[in-house]
C-alpha cells in the first residue's frame, strides 16, 4: 500500500503543478478540450497568444507522465487497497479499468491536440468531434472512478 500512496502523491502534485501551469490561460483548457467543433476549437486558441499555445504545448510532455501515473494508481488503489476487497470480481475488474481506459482516452486527446495546435487545420471536422469525444469520456470515466470510490467508502462504513 505505500507504493499506491506514493504513487497518488506523486499523481496529485504533477496534477496540480500543470493546472498552475496551464492556469493563465484565457480560455480555460477545458473550453478547449470540450470544443467538438474547428469553430469551436478555433475560438478558444485564437484567443491566446503565442506564448499561451507554447505554454499550452509545453504541457504535453507532463500531461503524458500524468496520464501514465493515474492509469496505474487507479489500477493498483483497486487491486491492493483493502478498500475494493469487498466488491464482486466483475465490479473490482471494471473499477480496475476506470482510470487506465480514461488514460487511453487522454492519450488520444493528447495526440489529436498536438497535431491540431501545431499548425492550422481546415477540413477535417471529424477529427476536432473525436478529440472533443475523447475528452468528454475521459472525464466521465474519471468522474465513474471517483464514484466507485466514494460508493466503496460508503459500503466500509456500513
Amino acid at each position: 500500500m505505500r507504493a499506491v500512496r506514493l504513487l497518488g502523491a506523486a499523481v496529485f502534485l504533477l496534477f496540480a503543478a500543470l493546472a498552475a501551469w496551464l492556469a493563465p490561460l484565457e480560455p480555460g483548457v477545458l473550453q478547449l478540450q470540450l470544443a467538438f467543433t474547428p469553430r469551436a476549437f478555433g475560438t478558444a486558441i485564437h484567443l491566446w497568444s503565442a506564448e499561451d499555445l507554447a505554454r499550452y504545448r509545453a504541457h504535453f510532455p507532463w500531461d503524458f507522465l500524468l496520464l501514465a501515473g493515474y492509469a496505474a494508481f487507479g489500477w493498483l488503489l483497486v487491486r491492493r487497497a483493502p478498500l475494493f476487497a469487498g466488491h464482486t470480481p466483475a465490479a473490482r475488474a471494471v473499477a480496475a479499468w476506470l482510470l487506465p481506459a480514461a488514460a487511453l482516452c487522454d492519450a488520444i486527446e493528447n495526440a489529436f491536440h498536438l497535431w491540431l495546435t501545431a499548425a492550422p487545420r481546415f477540413g477535417m471536422a471529424p477529427i476536432y468531434a473525436l478529440s472533443a469525444l475523447s475528452a468528454a469520456v475521459k472525464w466521465a470515466l474519471l468522474f465513474a472512478f471517483a464514484i466507485a470510490v466514494l460508493h466503496a467508502l460508503a459500503r466500509r462504513r456500513d
